[in-house]
């Protein structure tokens, strides 16, 4: 299974694969027909304490990939369920593109898959 991450402002492509959004929010300015999402994964999304209490602080980065790796453990079937496509693009909206959820889902579903 090979993951890519995108900002879902950045257009579709053939490559993206599977198209999962993986924010609690639904992303601001992007209408749902235009997304071209074929899955939206709410509930693995960091819980609103953990989100707040992170705010984009990249010092909490860390801490925030542990807690936020607890969270996913009660998550994991919904991942699994994501074994069955080849390709798999993870979609967000932060505009930090190395600090965010996906970037964290990534690194978890790489360790346990």
């Amino acid at each position: 299974m090979d993951i890519i991450l995108k900002r879902i402002y950045e257009p579709a492509s053939r490559n993206d694969g599977f198209r999962v959004l993986v924010d609690r929010l639904w992303p601001r300015g992007i209408k749902k027909e235009e997304a071209k999402i074929d899955l939206w994964l709410k509930e693995i999304a960091p819980s609103n304490e953990l989100r707040k209490w992170f705010g984009h602080n990249d010092d909490k980065w860390s801490e925030f990939k542990q807690k936020y790796f607890l969270e996913l453990e009660s998550n994991r079937g919904e991942l699994e369920n994501l074994k069955k496509h080849k390709n798999i693009t993870l979609l967000f909206a932060a505009k930090d593109t190395e600090h965010n959820n996906a970037v964290a889902i990534k690194e978890y579903t790489e360790k346990k898959f």
